[in-house]
């Protein structure tokens, strides 16, 4: 069993909500001023959605607002490599496929995108990507590359799928993302047993978040025709929040909740996998203005790491989505696990 070092994060926190983290310039203050205060800067992206950890010091992030995932070093703000590049791959030419979960089972990390329409309710066929990559930690240092074949098919599964009926994916799909009712993904973890749990944003079933179990995920990838086998779903009552990001760590999922639209707060839950458990508020409160969107542990380390999608954050001036890549930035904060 993991509990959280409620103690040790609370400290990192209170000093974090103390400094109002609104833009880079306070950032910047904050790691000079107060060294105490565990912020971390990353560059080459703003847009964090995703991230999983290669080894004890790597880990791998993909940005909503590209089709290339940076591999960067645990303290060292630049990538150490350049770009993975997954347009041809994923083949939606020079749109972004909208990356917004990843988990990682063995050396295979899955990857999906949202699945969602445009904010205006246009349809937008290359964000419905379900993919694998392998992990190389041959490579030094350690990166991945695309394995099989990128599945495109989930939402006509998650609408037709008895397992689910009733709740409304197929119409839901139909809705723009942030809209009441409208479809959004962006948790995913594996499970205990090498499944899925795929954590929608919206819509929101009687006021609680939607998980829904793919058993089958390897044969998705594989590329020759298999169609997803779902378990029972789950609901959890998430203060009226969607699932940003989640990870699982030994026995406990840890689940990052946030607003279904642009307007609302995060907070962090745990929750133990049984549906029919409710989900437990940690005691603890996220910094403002740090939109968590990417969870996930450090092996060996005792430590997870919660990254934040900057792209509205200001950069001298300038929204941080609005740069170049190469002087774009996101935040990461560090947090204590302990067994």
């Amino acid at each position: 069993m993991i509990r959280f070092n409620v103690r040790s994060i609370a400290a990192t926190v209170a000093t974090l909500l103390v400094l109002g983290l609104a833009t880079w310039d306070s950032v910047a203050q904050a790691s000079t001023s107060n060294p105490s205060a565990a912020m971390e800067r990353y560059d080459g992206m703003c847009e964090a959605s995703a991230a999983v950890a290669l080894d004890s010091q790597h880990f791998v992030v993909g940005d909503d607002e590209s089709n290339a995932l940076n591999v960067y070093r645990i303290g060292q703000s630049a990538p150490v490599r350049p770009a993975v590049d997954l347009a041809a791959f994923l083949a939606t030419g020079d749109k972004a496929s909208d990356i917004e979960g990843a988990t990682r089972i063995g050396d295979t990390i899955y990857w999906i995108s949202s699945h969602s329409r445009t904010s205006s309710g246009k349809a937008r066929p290359w964000r419905r990507r379900l993919f694998a990559t392998q992990v190389d930690l041959g490579a030094s240092p350690p990166t991945v590359r695309p394995v099989g074949k990128p599945y495109v098919n989930l939402i006509e599964d998650l609408a037709s799928a008895p397992e689910l009926k009733g709740l409304g994916l197929g119409k839901a799909a139909d809705i723009a993302p942030e809209q009441p009712g409208g479809l959004n993904i962006e948790g995913l973890a594996d499970t205990a047993d090498g499944h899925l749990l795929v954590g929608f944003r919206n819509p929101l079933k009687d006021g609680k978040a939607l998980l829904v179990p793919i058993t089958n995920p390897a044969a998705l990838v594989v590329g020759n025709g298999a169609r997803p086998a779902f378990g029972p779903p789950a609901l959890l009552d998430l203060g009226g929040r969607g699932i940003r990001s989640m990870e699982r760590i030994g026995a406990v999922y840890w689940i990052v909740a946030g607003p279904t639209g642009d307007v609302g707060s995060f907070a962090l839950y745990a929750w133990d996998g049984v549906p029919t458990h409710p989900a437990t508020p940690a005691p603890v409160a996220l910094p403002a203005q740090f939109s968590a969107e990417a969870l996930f542990a450090l092996p060996g380390t005792g430590q997870a790491m919660l990254l934040s999608d900057d792209g509205a954050l200001r950069v001298e001036g300038t929204r941080c989505d609005q740069l170049d890549k190469a002087k774009q930035r996101f935040r990461a904060l560090r947090i204590p696990f302990q067994k």
